[in-house]
């Protein structure tokens, strides 16, 4: 090896040799030209022993005047500076970075990846692991080493010394949030829609959801097993519910406020079950929902940009449980003089254009339809028909870009036809964990936003990690106007240049397009009225044989006019097996 490297040293491109063994790097100390060609040593892991001087790594590490001897600099693992503890949080820094800069050594350190588990203190962003390593007020290392470059130097050259410094520019896309900063806490709890706001969210969420006394709440849905631990308190009260979903549930309107107020918030992690990526388990149950008067009062008092208010199965509500949650929101909107002022953005959103109709009357309200179908393209005739109720839509990512197997393969014309007819379009939604990124963004939540901004040019990201979106807006490098000069600019991904390096062979067999939206998709029947309290029974409960898959649009109540949709309802056969088993299972 010795011999090797006095070869290659000749090479005037040989900046660093670096190696584990402190006699190897005096076997060529003696032959490189130091004032070119560094030599580093590598640190292993600390239990390991080092050949030359049979010493543990975690001893040497004491001894730093010996390294500088033989060393101009060290390569650690990165846990020599920020140690982990078991449960994947950080513990305090080290003093190792500044204490072998006092023996005139340089510190590189190692393990930077993207598509790893970060310790949870990151939220998912391994921009924010480099910055703990490059921007800290007290010591900063002199390299990184990682496998994926771009991300290490967009953090130095656009967020390293910058603590958002920079407002945003006009123009650029609003963050709207889901569920408040619910990749950081529990779900449209107060902690959730504080640490929202501390993150420099412009929108605010509240999807609204009504308890058995008619009190309006914030929750993600209807389903209040998603989002709290209710069916461990109220398993009596779990049944199946076709109209509103397959699964069986605990449902706002079967409990009572005060009922509600004694469960505990659960954070979700979206791909806990099969990847086993957990979001933030210290603040797994922390926080409490709030109701909605509170959280429009908490909205004016922050003075966010603006609020969203989601709405959905109103029909149901009306018909089956007696509840009119349009008049709800109404209300409490009125009641909190939101529909007396402009200062603040108002968005109603709901999948349902009945709903979005009834405040077609305050002119300072935005109406957003909600396409929950994954859809490859627009026709005119449904753009012009959602121009009659809406004046933005949310539409998943995979309706923007053309995915396979998690390469982009194109762009749709969504984007392009909505806001042909001055329709705006924001994205939903938009996570931080690596296995929710396609290859082409190289396992980095900034690429994608950037992606999303530059090139697919939506008006807004609905985003669970709203700090990670506003890290983005408020850099340097995110003007892609010649005139400015951006020394570093990040670009967005082309679409289709990645899957081009890939074997035919190696991908799936291409699927069938998704269908494209149609005019007969759009309008929905008029809302039922609301029946009395006295005239409603319990829902009847079924087994999730019983159940069908309706894609974004509920099953209508028994009785009320039937939505309007193409996409074709299946039933769900896998779903129908379990309840079986299930079912057996209680049986014995």
């Amino acid at each position: 090896m010795a011999s090797f490297v006095e070869k290659v040293i000749r090479f005037p491109s040989m900046n660093y040799i670096s190696s584990p063994e402190i006699g190897f790097l005096k076997t060529v100390s003696a032959k490189v030209n130091k004032g070119r060609t560094k030599l580093i040593f590598q640190f292993l892991d600390p239990e390991e022993t080092e050949p030359t001087t049979k010493q543990k790594y975690s001893a040497l590490v004491k001894n730093l005047e010996m390294i500088k001897s033989v060393a101009a600099g060290i390569l650690v693992p990165k846990e020599y500076i920020w140690p982990v503890n078991k449960n994947n949080y950080l513990e305090a820094a080290t003093t190792l970075v500044t204490e072998a800069h006092k023996q005139g050594l340089e510190v590189h350190a190692s393990g930077f990846a993207n598509d790893i588990v970060l310790p949870y203190n990151y939220s998912f962003d391994p921009t924010a692991e480099y910055l703990q390593f490059v921007d800290q007020p007290n010591f900063s290392v002199d390299g990184v080493l990682t496998d994926f470059p771009p991300t290490a130097s967009e953090t130095i050259a656009c967020f390293a010394q910058n603590n958002n410094s920079t407002k945003p520019k006009k123009g650029l896309p609003l963050i709207i949030t889901r569920n408040g900063a619910s990749g950081t806490y529990p779900g449209c709890t107060d902690l959730a829609y504080k640490q929202a706001v501390d993150d420099g969210a412009d929108i605010i969420d509240c999807s609204v959801q009504l308890s058995s006394d008619g009190v309006a709440f914030c929750l993600d849905t209807i389903d209040l097993n998603s989002g709290t631990n209710a069916l461990s308190q109220f398993m009596t009260k779990s049944e199946t519910i076709p109209e509103l979903q397959a699964e069986a549930g605990v449902f706002s309107f079967q409990l009572s406020w005060h009922e509600i107020q004694s469960l505990k918030p659960q954070i979700q992690s979206p791909y806990g079950t099969k990847e086993k990526v957990y979001r933030n388990p210290a603040n797994k149950d922390v926080g409490k929902l709030v109701t909605l008067s509170d959280f429009l009062e908490f909205s004016k008092t922050k003075a966010v940009t603006g609020i969203l208010i989601n709405i959905e199965n109103a029909a149901y509500l009306a018909s089956k449980a007696g509840l009119d949650i349009v008049k709800t929101v109404t209300s409490a909107l009125s009641n909190a003089t939101f529909d007396k002022q402009s200062t603040q953005q108002v968005l109603i959103k709901s999948d349902d254009t009945s709903v979005l109709s009834k405040f077609k009357d305050v002119k300072t309200y935005r109406r957003v339809l909600n396409i929950k179908e994954k859809i490859s393209d627009a026709t005119k005739a449904s753009v012009d028909e959602i121009k009659k109720f809406a004046d933005a839509v949310t539409v998943t990512k995979d309706s923007i870009v053309k995915i396979s197997d998690y390469f982009i393969s194109g762009k749709t014309n969504v984007v392009k036809e909505m806001k042909a007819a001055n329709i705006s379009v924001y994205v939903h939604w938009l996570k931080n964990e690596f296995v929710s990124l396609m290859f082409d963004y190289f396992s980095d939540p900034i690429i994608e936003i950037a992606s999303y901004v530059l090139d697919y040019q939506v008006d807004g990201i609905v985003t669970d990690f709203p700090a990670t979106a506003n890290k983005y807006m408020r850099c340097p490098c995110n003007d892609m106007d010649p005139k400015a000069n951006i020394p570093y600019p990040i670009l967005p991904v082309e679409p289709g240049s990645l899957l081009g390096l890939v074997v035919p062979e190696a991908l799936s067999p291409a699927q069938a397009p998704s269908p494209a939206l149609q005019a007969s998709n759009v309008a929905d029947p008029p809302l039922p009225e609301v029946v009395k309290k006295s005239d409603t029974s319990p829902p009847p409960s079924s087994s999730s044989s019983d159940s069908t898959d309706s894609g974004s649009k509920s099953t209508p109540a028994p009785g009320s006019p039937e939505k309007s949709s193409a996409f074709a309802n299946a039933a769900n056969l896998c779903l129908s097996l379990v309840a079986i088993v299930v079912l057996a299972l209680l049986a014995n």
